[in-house]
């Protein structure tokens, strides 16, 4: 096949190979299709796949052509070139499993002579640790000697403080301090799209907390949501991407749709995404951030809310939450994360939204920066049947060792 342009080269890509993400050229050569975050087609769709699809959608890449005005087949085979290199991490659909498990950000007190050590257990070894992240300050204060900082959720049902307190005796830490989250005001990454904001920038309205709610689940709808929640390979990176899922979870796709938009009514189901290697750099050497930091705020007893609302409509900011981290950490009750290339203008932003709680009368008592370093990534698991398997096994090896 001839092809003269490169939107026609793209296109080309999911109809001259069975390998998504690769193009047959003439002369029966294979060309590969650009696999950097920052090609311009790439950027397009990137720009809406990264947060954009909320919920739940039955054709996702043809939701997120429509919305990128790029051509679905050229989706299809860029989100899988991508993903076959690195750039993309992982495709999945997300879950508000802050409402199916009991979730909290865990600051350890580790002795640096076991830290690395702990970073890789919790993140090879315990699947309901999600994000795993050493963290330091610029200066040392309040709370500057907890150095490993993770994500973690067990079902509900189970319990937190003995999870945590089992990890303390695997990996050798002094203290832990549990930060369950009281309310959401920002959940989305958008790494691409953020390259561009400018400090201050922010939403008209101030964020809406979302609650965190106990939800319970019957077998069947666990069934779907396993199904529905499993990262996506290369090869379904396609049309109709849920029959195969219906399929895993024992029912029709008429089924799992059904299921699946009762579940996103019940405020379950959070994004379908596409997330981007942002902590390594890509093959190419290509970076998407560098540096991801974690701000603290402290301010007065009932009004987190209202604090809440204004520093989380800031649109740098990919997460803000309101949870409580206790004395050793001056009572902080206000988080956020921002990523990106250049810490200096991170910290304009920070400054923006500091004096943007100025203007808005909410004293700040203390405030302060954790910048992350050395970090993992995975999906934290969240099934109960799963849990009980992990703890078996925890036993078995305490026993024989």
């Amino acid at each position: 096949m001839q092809v003269n342009s490169e939107r026609g080269l793209l296109l080309a890509a999911t109809r001259c190979t069975g390998n998504v993400g690769q193009i047959s050229a003439p002369g029966g050569l294979i060309r590969m299709l650009p696999v950097e975050h920052n090609d311009s087609i790439n950027a397009k769709i990137l720009a809406i796949s990264e947060d954009k699809i909320e919920g739940f959608v039955r054709e996702p890449f043809e939701e997120i052509a429509r919305r990128s005005s790029v051509d679905v087949d050229v989706v299809m085979a860029q989100i899988a070139a991508m993903l076959r290199a690195g750039t993309i991490r992982r495709v999945r659909q997300t879950l508000l499993a802050t409402n199916l498990a009991d979730g909290a950000l865990v600051a350890w007190k580790v002795p640096a002579d076991k830290i690395d050590n702990a970073f890789d257990w919790m993140f090879q070894r315990d699947p309901f640790s999600g994000h795993v992240v050493l963290r330091s300050t610029d200066t040392v204060t309040a709370g500057s000697e907890y150095k490993l900082w993770t994500t973690v959720k067990v079902p509900h049902g189970f319990s937190l403080q003995r999870h945590a307190e089992l990890l303390v005796k695997k990996v050798g830490a002094e203290h832990f301090q549990l930060m369950p989250a009281k309310g959401i005001f920002t959940l989305g990454v958008g790494h691409v799209r953020r390259k561009t904001i400018e400090p201050g920038s922010k939403a008209s309205e101030p964020a809406k907390m979302i609650p965190v709610q106990i939800v319970d689940l019957d077998e069947r709808e666990w069934k779907v949501l396993l199904a529905l929640k499993r990262e996506f390979t290369p090869e379904e990176i396609r049309p109709t991407p849920w029959a195969a899922r219906a399929n895993d979870a024992g029912v029709s796709l008429d089924e799992f749709y059904r299921v699946a938009e009762e579940l996103n009514a019940r405020k379950i189901i959070g994004r379908f995404s596409t997330f981007l290697e942002h902590v390594k750099p890509s093959a190419g050497g290509v970076r998407v951030t560098r540096f991801n930091a974690l701000f603290h705020w402290a301010v007065p007893p009932g009004r987190e809310i209202e604090t809440g609302g204004e520093v989380g409509r800031h649109h740098i900011l990919t997460h803000c939450y309101w949870r409580e981290a206790g004395p050793e950490f001056k009572n902080v009750n206000i988080m956020a994360v921002a990523h990106g290339t250049d810490k200096e203008l991170l910290l304009e932003h920070k400054a923006a939204i500091d004096r943007h709680l100025q203007t808005s009368g909410i004293p700040v008592s203390y405030t302060n920066v954790f910048w992350g370093g050395r970090s993992e990534i995975k999906p934290s698991e969240i099934s109960p049947q799963v849990y009980r398997e992990w703890l078996r096994n925890m036993e078995t090896l305490h026993r024989d060792s």
